[in-house]
């Protein structure tokens, strides 16, 4: 009787382990998915830029605006001189 009990306690132990390692797996795979997806975009993006070089001048010029207004909001950081301007030389772009 007792190596009855032992048997039962050691497939329901193997059970609920079986269970917990493909709960495991799922979640390990749905992050892969997730994963690959992002991969996916940055490739995308990737591929946008670099046949767009109109649009990469538009994401500086829109990173441009952005730190100027920050630097409004939040005050000026490194970086960026007294006026809120970000640094001339980070990105090429001429102050005015």
């Amino acid at each position: 009787m007792s190596d009855d009990i032992s048997s039962v306690r050691l497939c329901e132990d193997f059970s609920r382990e079986s269970l917990h390692l493909n709960q495991h797996l799922e979640k390990m795979t749905e992050q892969m998915e997730n994963v690959s997806v992002k991969l996916s975009w940055m490739a995308y993006d990737m591929v946008v830029l670099r046949t767009s070089p109109d649009l990469a001048e538009s994401f500086k010029s829109l990173e441009n605006e952005f730190l100027k207004c920050k630097a409004v909001i939040c005050g000026p950081t490194d970086g960026q001189d007294q006026n809120g301007h970000p640094a001339a030389e980070e990105h090429n772009i001429p102050q005015k």
